[in-house]
């Protein structure tokens, strides 16, 4: 079985798992096929997702700032980061870096050798002079295998609030996996998206120009496609909400009418009610005890938070002990 068959078998009972519990997920990793990523930048650049725009004026901001803690006492580190995308906010630390003539590798990991190498083509048109060793494999193996080289003092970058994809128990696990493969003094900056104004944060899931509805409706599309099921997709609709009490936002596909749906590759056809919801995501939001509950329980301790002008969004630099 090659790779592209395994990742379709996968996806085929993924989508059969999640489909026929009760009430029915749908895992969000699957939103980013080509027309999900677009779909995706796009919902970046709109007025309501303040996120993209709030974390890059904290990198803009107090790029010296995140750079002295960075240092503490020492002289040079090894920058690594865990899902570095286009680098786009990370371009800002990595230019500021090297134009202060700091002794740094920079290490993104990715499971993609293709984003990798992507990557690193335009970083070094854009940074000639920047140290690049790509690492291609999943976050804790790779972070293992840095841990064995040598005793260069790491530097993890987590950004973007993907914290934010993980219910509080695998959050936590998660950050305890990272704690457990860096050696104390190790540091990990970690973005968190900030409790704040309800309306503010549910606007940024429910655009005006309905491109996050489109985003979520083209997982069914997908469905549709690779894997042979008859989805209408105008009969199902987009809804998210949010908890101001525990920061939670779900995404969830309704569907709009009492309905059967047949899906080749599984051979089954899945039953709606009207009205019935799919749940498609989680983005939790966080208040500072939170995230300060959050680093205890995962063997950290905070060095300093840094946060934009509106108090949307912070980096937080946790320290391992």
């Amino acid at each position: 079985m090659n790779d592209s068959t395994e990742a379709l078998s996968a996806f085929a009972e993924d989508i059969r798992t999640g489909l026929n519990q009760f009430p029915k997920t749908l895992p969000s990793r699957y939103f980013y096929d080509q027309i999900g990523d677009e779909l995706f930048q796009r919902i970046m650049d709109l007025d309501e997702y303040y996120l993209t725009r709030a974390e890059f004026e904290v990198f803009v901001r107090q790029k010296a700032e995140i750079l002295k803690a960075f240092l503490g006492d020492n002289d040079n580190f090894r920058l690594v980061e865990l899902g570095a995308g286009d680098g786009t906010k990370t371009k800002v630390l990595l230019s500021h870096f090297v134009e202060q003539k700091v002794d740094f590798t920079y290490s993104p990991i990715d499971i993609s050798g293709h984003v990798l190498a992507q990557l690193k083509d335009d970083l070094s048109a854009e940074i000639p002079s920047l140290k690049v060793e790509p690492i291609v494999g999943e976050y804790f193996s790779a972070l293992k295998e840095l841990s064995g080289n040598d005793s260069t003092k790491e530097v993890v970058l987590f950004l973007g609030s993907n914290i934010g994809n993980f219910d509080e128990a695998s959050g936590v696990e998660f950050l305890k996996h990272i704690g457990a493969n860096l050696a104390a003094g190790d540091m990990l900056l970690i973005g968190f998206d900030l409790m704040k104004d309800p309306r503010k944060i549910l606007s940024a899931y429910n655009d005006r120009e309905g491109v996050t509805k489109a985003f979520n409706l083209n997982l069914l599309t997908r469905i549709n496609s690779e894997l042979g099921a008859n989805f209408k997709i105008d009969q199902f609709d987009h809804f998210p909400t949010y908890d101001p009490l525990t920061g939670e936002t779900k995404s969830h596909i309704v569907s709009k009418i009492k309905q059967e749906v047949f899906i080749e590759a599984l051979g089954e056809s899945i039953d709606f009610e009207a009205w019935e919801a799919i749940h498609t995501e989680v983005s939790q939001k966080y208040s500072y005890k939170m995230i300060e509950s959050f680093a205890e329980e995962a063997g950290f301790r905070i060095v300093k938070n840094f946060t934009d002008s509106n108090d949307y969004f912070v980096d937080s630099l946790w320290e391992k002990v």
